[in-house]
């Protein structure tokens, strides 16, 4: 018997918010996966308009299960899902991403089990509300600096997720990050699956609230960072900003590479730096231009 794939899915009053269309497109092409096994778990957020309506007639049609209950945040909800899923593996979407490619989870279920995979990951189309689609490519080896790659195109052991004591719930936008971190110390073995199969709508929270974004990613690396140099709020806003990691912590982390590899990936961690410090400078003088 080939592995069951959870998918955990959160939702929170999609009627009210417009959602629905998507939740039904989600629903729509998980159900006509080539792959059988995939069992879909949605956790829902103890809506107050007619989302619970939509959940039970899906369930009495059999395509999914469903749990409503108050929850701190999504992740919260995804790690509940963890908790009930019954999958060797797990994947984590919001109710207006889906999985565009319907031969994806049988070729990444291969893949991932021929590999013995504790995770995978690989390029993602991200849909800004302005209309704007960006295709996110993965850039696993600045997972440690900046959101490496989309979650959404993410395939994860069960097992890993549990070792590491799921999703951290203080963290309201960012807590996927927190955990690939996490993850790479731990040194779980990932790999790249060089198909797009995926397209997310960016979250709306993030770009209303920068300033919580910012703070958040701060908190993020000062607890998995302040083991290994010493951090302040000068450093970490640099961190955060730029990707200006101090040199100690950057030669601590090579040791989670092989010898040959740990240059590149100071070489690497350089160039995410330029980039970044490039990209606020241009965002600076657009912002200039505009008020001129």
């Amino acid at each position: 018997m080939e592995p069951i794939l959870s998918v955990i899915i959160t939702t929170h009053n999609i009627v009210e918010k417009d959602k629905v269309d998507d939740f039904n497109l989600l629903i729509t092409l998980l159900s006509k996966q080539t792959y059988p096994e995939i069992e879909i778990i949605v956790i829902d957020k103890a809506s107050t308009d007619e989302t619970n309506v939509l959940l039970k007639d899906y369930k009495n049609k059999g395509y999914i299960n469903f749990f409503s209950e108050p929850d701190m945040n999504k992740f919260d909800g995804f790690n509940k899902g963890v908790m009930r899923a019954h999958g060797k593996y797990v994947a984590f979407l919001s109710c207006d991403d889906f999985w565009h490619d319907i031969t994806a989870v049988r070729d990444i279920m291969t893949f991932m089990e021929s590999n013995n995979a504790d995770f995978v990951y690989s390029p993602a189309y991200c849909c800004y509300p302005t209309g704007y689609v960006y295709l996110f490519p993965p850039v696993i080896h600045a997972a440690f600096q900046v959101m490496p790659c989309a979650r959404q195109g993410m395939i994860f052991k069960k097992s890993v997720i549990e070792q590491l004591n799921y999703f951290d719930t203080k963290f309201a936008y960012f807590a996927d990050f927190d955990l690939i971190i996490r993850m790479l110390m731990k040194r779980f073995k990932g790999f790249y699956y060089d198909t797009n199969f995926t397209t997310y709508k960016l979250c709306e929270s993030i770009e209303k609230n920068p300033e919580k974004c910012t703070q958040e990613c701060k908190q993020i690396f000062y607890k998995n960072y302040r083991g290994l140099t010493a951090l302040n709020n000068d450093i970490l806003d640099k961190m955060v900003k730029t990707s200006e990691f101090p040199q100690e912590l950057l030669q601590k982390l090579t040791v989670l590479y092989p010898p040959e590899e740990r240059q590149q990936f100071l070489n690497d961690c350089e160039d995410v730096h330029k980039n970044r410090v490039e990209a606020v400078e241009e965002a600076a003088s657009l912002s200039e231009q505009q008020q001129t």
